[in-house]
Protein backbone atom coordinates (compact mmCIF):
# COMPACT_ATOMS: atom_id res chain seq x y z
CA UNK A 1 0.00 0.00 0.00
CA UNK A 2 2.90 2.30 0.98
CA UNK A 3 4.42 1.41 -2.76
CA UNK A 4 1.39 2.19 -4.41
CA UNK A 5 0.69 5.65 -2.41
CA UNK A 6 4.29 6.48 -2.71
CA UNK A 7 4.00 6.32 -7.10
CA UNK A 8 0.99 8.11 -6.85
CA UNK A 9 2.82 11.07 -4.66
CA UNK A 10 5.21 11.15 -7.22
CA UNK A 11 3.17 11.67 -10.24
CA UNK A 12 1.40 14.24 -8.36
CA UNK A 13 4.14 15.91 -7.83
CA UNK A 14 5.78 15.86 -11.33
CA UNK A 15 2.39 16.69 -12.63
CA UNK A 16 2.35 19.85 -10.55
CA UNK A 17 5.62 20.79 -11.77
CA UNK A 18 5.41 19.91 -15.47
CA UNK A 19 1.53 21.24 -15.91
CA UNK A 20 0.59 23.79 -13.65
CA UNK A 21 2.71 27.32 -13.47
CA UNK A 22 1.55 28.32 -10.03
CA UNK A 23 4.23 26.50 -8.32
CA UNK A 24 8.04 27.78 -7.25
CA UNK A 25 9.22 24.81 -9.59
CA UNK A 26 6.52 24.44 -11.85
CA UNK A 27 7.50 28.00 -12.99
CA UNK A 28 11.37 27.44 -13.50
CA UNK A 29 10.38 24.10 -15.14
CA UNK A 30 8.08 26.09 -17.53
CA UNK A 31 10.89 29.00 -17.97
CA UNK A 32 13.87 26.69 -18.65
CA UNK A 33 11.27 25.28 -21.77
CA UNK A 34 11.11 28.23 -22.99
CA UNK A 35 14.77 28.36 -23.23
CA UNK A 36 15.22 25.20 -24.56
CA UNK A 37 12.56 25.90 -26.96
CA UNK A 38 14.08 29.41 -28.75
CA UNK A 39 17.80 27.70 -28.77
CA UNK A 40 16.58 24.59 -30.66
CA UNK A 41 14.92 26.51 -32.83
CA UNK A 42 17.80 28.75 -33.27
CA UNK A 43 19.56 25.90 -34.54
CA UNK A 44 17.23 25.41 -37.54
CA UNK A 45 18.02 28.67 -38.28
CA UNK A 46 21.70 27.93 -38.51
CA UNK A 47 21.73 24.60 -40.14
CA UNK A 48 19.56 26.49 -42.90
CA UNK A 49 22.33 28.66 -43.44
CA UNK A 50 24.33 27.58 -46.20
CA UNK A 51 28.14 28.96 -44.91
CA UNK A 52 27.43 28.16 -40.80
CA UNK A 53 26.07 24.47 -42.03
CA UNK A 54 29.12 23.53 -43.64
CA UNK A 55 31.55 25.33 -40.89
CA UNK A 56 28.84 23.39 -37.94
CA UNK A 57 27.15 20.71 -39.68
CA UNK A 58 28.48 18.10 -36.68
CA UNK A 59 27.52 20.17 -34.16
CA UNK A 60 24.21 21.34 -35.31
CA UNK A 61 23.29 17.76 -36.37
CA UNK A 62 24.66 17.24 -32.30
CA UNK A 63 22.37 19.55 -31.05
CA UNK A 64 19.40 18.96 -32.93
CA UNK A 65 19.41 15.12 -31.92
CA UNK A 66 19.89 16.64 -28.36
CA UNK A 67 16.82 18.80 -28.75
CA UNK A 68 14.98 15.88 -30.39
CA UNK A 69 15.69 12.99 -27.51
CA UNK A 70 15.02 16.00 -24.59
CA UNK A 71 11.80 16.92 -26.26
CA UNK A 72 10.98 13.27 -26.38
CA UNK A 73 11.49 12.35 -23.37
CA UNK A 74 9.07 15.03 -21.77
CA UNK A 75 6.74 14.13 -24.24
CA UNK A 76 6.33 10.59 -22.67
CA UNK A 77 6.55 12.07 -19.38
CA UNK A 78 3.91 14.62 -20.03
CA UNK A 79 1.88 11.00 -21.19
CA UNK A 80 2.92 9.32 -18.17
CA UNK A 81 2.29 11.33 -15.22
CA UNK A 82 -1.14 12.47 -16.93
CA UNK A 83 -4.03 11.55 -15.33
CA UNK A 84 -6.42 11.57 -18.58
CA UNK A 85 -3.62 10.47 -21.11
CA UNK A 86 -5.87 10.61 -24.21
CA UNK A 87 -7.36 14.11 -23.35
CA UNK A 88 -3.25 15.27 -23.30
CA UNK A 89 -2.36 13.50 -26.19
CA UNK A 90 -5.25 15.04 -28.42
CA UNK A 91 -5.07 18.48 -27.05
CA UNK A 92 -3.90 21.44 -29.16
CA UNK A 93 -1.02 21.62 -26.53
CA UNK A 94 -0.26 17.39 -26.89
CA UNK A 95 -0.10 17.87 -31.00
CA UNK A 96 2.31 20.54 -30.70
CA UNK A 97 4.52 18.25 -28.83
CA UNK A 98 3.74 15.46 -31.18
CA UNK A 99 4.93 17.63 -33.97
CA UNK A 100 7.64 18.66 -32.95
CA UNK A 101 9.40 15.76 -32.61
CA UNK A 102 8.52 13.82 -35.38
CA UNK A 103 10.17 15.35 -38.27
CA UNK A 104 13.80 14.88 -36.83
CA UNK A 105 13.25 11.21 -37.31
CA UNK A 106 11.55 11.94 -40.59
CA UNK A 107 14.80 12.88 -41.22
CA UNK A 108 16.14 9.36 -41.00
CA UNK A 109 14.06 8.58 -44.38
CA UNK A 110 12.92 11.30 -46.14
CA UNK A 111 16.00 14.07 -46.08
CA UNK A 112 15.13 18.06 -45.49
CA UNK A 113 12.07 17.00 -43.56
CA UNK A 114 14.15 18.12 -40.13
CA UNK A 115 13.52 22.17 -41.58
CA UNK A 116 10.10 21.72 -40.30
CA UNK A 117 11.33 21.53 -36.47
CA UNK A 118 10.21 25.20 -36.86
CA UNK A 119 6.98 23.99 -35.89
CA UNK A 120 8.12 23.80 -32.44
CA UNK A 121 7.86 27.52 -31.77
CA UNK A 122 4.35 26.81 -31.48
CA UNK A 123 5.05 25.62 -27.88
CA UNK A 124 5.96 29.27 -27.27
CA UNK A 125 2.68 29.67 -26.71
CA UNK A 126 3.05 28.60 -23.37
CA UNK A 127 4.67 32.25 -22.05
CA UNK A 128 1.24 33.32 -22.07
CA UNK A 129 0.22 31.03 -19.21
CA UNK A 130 3.73 31.49 -17.68
CA UNK A 131 4.00 34.96 -17.71
CA UNK A 132 0.31 35.41 -16.93
CA UNK A 133 0.06 37.67 -20.42
CA UNK A 134 -3.53 36.60 -20.53
CA UNK A 135 -4.29 39.97 -18.89
CA UNK A 136 -3.44 41.83 -22.17
CA UNK A 137 -5.30 39.58 -24.50
CA UNK A 138 -8.99 41.15 -24.02
CA UNK A 139 -8.88 42.53 -27.15
CA UNK A 140 -8.01 39.01 -28.80
CA UNK A 141 -11.32 38.02 -27.31
CA UNK A 142 -12.67 40.92 -29.28
CA UNK A 143 -11.15 40.05 -31.89
CA UNK A 144 -12.11 36.29 -31.93
CA UNK A 145 -15.80 37.22 -30.99
CA UNK A 146 -15.68 39.66 -34.21
CA UNK A 147 -14.27 37.03 -36.60
CA UNK A 148 -17.00 34.52 -35.35
CA UNK A 149 -19.67 37.53 -35.84
CA UNK A 150 -18.31 38.03 -39.13
CA UNK A 151 -18.01 34.82 -40.88
CA UNK A 152 -20.89 34.96 -43.26
CA UNK A 153 -20.10 38.32 -44.34
CA UNK A 154 -16.56 37.02 -44.85
CA UNK A 155 -17.31 33.77 -46.66
CA UNK A 156 -19.57 35.72 -49.14
CA UNK A 157 -17.32 38.40 -49.80
CA UNK A 158 -14.14 35.99 -50.44
CA UNK A 159 -16.62 34.22 -52.67
CA UNK A 160 -17.83 37.99 -54.53
CA UNK A 161 -13.59 37.74 -54.99
CA UNK A 162 -13.19 34.11 -56.10
CA UNK A 163 -15.93 34.95 -58.83
CA UNK A 164 -14.31 38.22 -59.90
CA UNK A 165 -10.86 36.46 -60.45
CA UNK A 166 -11.80 33.61 -62.28
CA UNK A 167 -14.17 35.46 -64.94
CA UNK A 168 -10.93 38.31 -64.91
CA UNK A 169 -8.71 35.82 -65.45
CA UNK A 170 -10.27 33.73 -67.96
CA UNK A 171 -10.79 36.99 -69.93
CA UNK A 172 -7.63 38.15 -70.02
CA UNK A 173 -6.51 34.47 -71.47
CA UNK A 174 -9.03 35.24 -74.32
CA UNK A 175 -7.57 38.54 -74.87
CA UNK A 176 -3.42 38.29 -73.97
CA UNK A 177 -3.39 34.63 -75.19
CA UNK A 178 0.00 32.84 -74.23
CA UNK A 179 2.01 35.07 -76.51
CA UNK A 180 1.78 37.49 -73.79
CA UNK A 181 2.68 34.72 -70.65
CA UNK A 182 -1.39 33.80 -70.26
CA UNK A 183 -0.84 30.04 -71.06
CA UNK A 184 -3.67 28.52 -69.23
CA UNK A 185 -6.93 30.02 -67.25
CA UNK A 186 -5.97 29.08 -63.97
CA UNK A 187 -2.46 30.93 -64.73
CA UNK A 188 -4.67 34.27 -65.63
CA UNK A 189 -6.56 33.68 -62.72
CA UNK A 190 -2.91 34.15 -60.83
CA UNK A 191 -2.33 37.28 -62.30
CA UNK A 192 -5.57 38.24 -61.29
CA UNK A 193 -4.77 37.10 -57.67
CA UNK A 194 -1.53 39.30 -57.93
CA UNK A 195 -3.05 41.83 -59.30
CA UNK A 196 -6.39 42.93 -57.29
CA UNK A 197 -4.11 42.16 -54.29
CA UNK A 198 -2.14 44.89 -55.40
CA UNK A 199 1.30 42.48 -55.37
CA UNK A 200 2.48 43.18 -58.57
CA UNK A 201 5.02 40.58 -58.88
CA UNK A 202 5.66 41.36 -62.61
CA UNK A 203 6.12 38.13 -64.29
CA UNK A 204 3.09 38.51 -65.80
CA UNK A 205 2.00 41.26 -67.64
CA UNK A 206 -0.85 42.50 -70.36
CA UNK A 207 0.75 44.16 -73.55
CA UNK A 208 -2.50 44.70 -75.27
CA UNK A 209 -4.14 48.29 -74.61
CA UNK A 210 -7.23 46.45 -74.00
CA UNK A 211 -5.86 44.07 -71.24
CA UNK A 212 -3.94 46.95 -70.02
CA UNK A 213 -7.16 48.57 -69.48
CA UNK A 214 -8.61 45.65 -67.45
CA UNK A 215 -5.47 45.35 -65.26
CA UNK A 216 -5.40 49.12 -64.54
CA UNK A 217 -9.63 49.11 -63.52
CA UNK A 218 -8.42 45.40 -61.05
CA UNK A 219 -5.59 47.46 -59.51
CA UNK A 220 -8.08 49.85 -58.75
CA UNK A 221 -10.39 47.31 -57.28
CA UNK A 222 -8.10 46.40 -55.50
CA UNK A 223 -7.68 49.42 -53.33
CA UNK A 224 -11.19 48.89 -52.67
CA UNK A 225 -11.39 44.86 -51.96
CA UNK A 226 -8.94 44.86 -49.24
CA UNK A 227 -10.51 47.80 -47.07
CA UNK A 228 -14.17 45.45 -47.31
CA UNK A 229 -12.71 42.93 -44.65
CA UNK A 230 -11.35 45.51 -42.17
CA UNK A 231 -14.57 47.39 -42.41
CA UNK A 232 -16.58 44.16 -41.32
CA UNK A 233 -14.77 42.80 -38.67
CA UNK A 234 -13.91 46.56 -37.51
CA UNK A 235 -17.84 46.95 -37.39
CA UNK A 236 -18.38 43.17 -35.52
CA UNK A 237 -15.94 44.56 -33.23
CA UNK A 238 -17.35 47.71 -32.24
CA UNK A 239 -20.25 45.98 -31.67
CA UNK A 240 -19.17 43.53 -29.65
CA UNK A 241 -17.61 46.11 -27.25
CA UNK A 242 -21.34 47.84 -27.32
CA UNK A 243 -22.71 44.40 -25.96
CA UNK A 244 -19.74 43.35 -23.28
CA UNK A 245 -21.31 45.33 -20.25
CA UNK A 246 -24.53 43.19 -20.56
CA UNK A 247 -23.19 40.01 -22.19
CA UNK A 248 -19.93 39.75 -20.00
CA UNK A 249 -17.90 40.01 -16.98
CA UNK A 250 -14.65 40.97 -16.84
CA UNK A 251 -12.09 39.51 -14.20
CA UNK A 252 -10.46 42.21 -11.92
CA UNK A 253 -7.55 39.70 -11.37
CA UNK A 254 -6.48 38.94 -15.20
CA UNK A 255 -8.99 41.45 -16.93
CA UNK A 256 -10.09 38.91 -19.07
CA UNK A 257 -13.71 38.96 -20.51
CA UNK A 258 -15.75 35.85 -19.60
CA UNK A 259 -18.73 35.88 -22.16
CA UNK A 260 -20.71 33.99 -20.06
CA UNK A 261 -23.56 35.42 -17.89
CA UNK A 262 -24.19 32.74 -15.45
CA UNK A 263 -19.97 32.48 -14.73
CA UNK A 264 -18.81 32.10 -11.03
CA UNK A 265 -15.52 31.82 -12.41
CA UNK A 266 -12.83 33.61 -14.63
CA UNK A 267 -11.88 30.88 -17.71
CA UNK A 268 -8.49 31.97 -17.50
CA UNK A 269 -6.94 32.21 -14.30
CA UNK A 270 -10.01 30.78 -12.35
CA UNK A 271 -10.50 34.19 -9.77
CA UNK A 272 -13.98 33.97 -8.53
CA UNK A 273 -16.37 36.56 -9.87
CA UNK A 274 -17.72 38.37 -7.27
CA UNK A 275 -21.73 38.74 -6.15
CA UNK A 276 -23.33 41.49 -8.18
CA UNK A 277 -25.39 43.62 -5.58
CA UNK A 278 -28.71 44.01 -6.92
Amino acid sequence: MSEIKQTGNWRKEWYSIIFRHDTKKGRLFDELLLVLIILSVMVVFLDSMKDIHQRFEFTLYFFEWFFTVLFTVEYVIRIVISPKKKKYIFSFYGIIDFLSIVPTYLSLIFAGTQYLIIIRIFRLFRVFRILKLVRFTSASIYLIHALQHSREKIVVFFGSVLITVTILGTVMYIVEGPEAGFVSIPTGIYWAIVTITTVGFGDITPVTPLGQIIASLLMLTGYAIIAVPTGIITSEMTRDKVRKPIHSKECKCCKAVTYAQDANFCKNCGEKFEKEIP
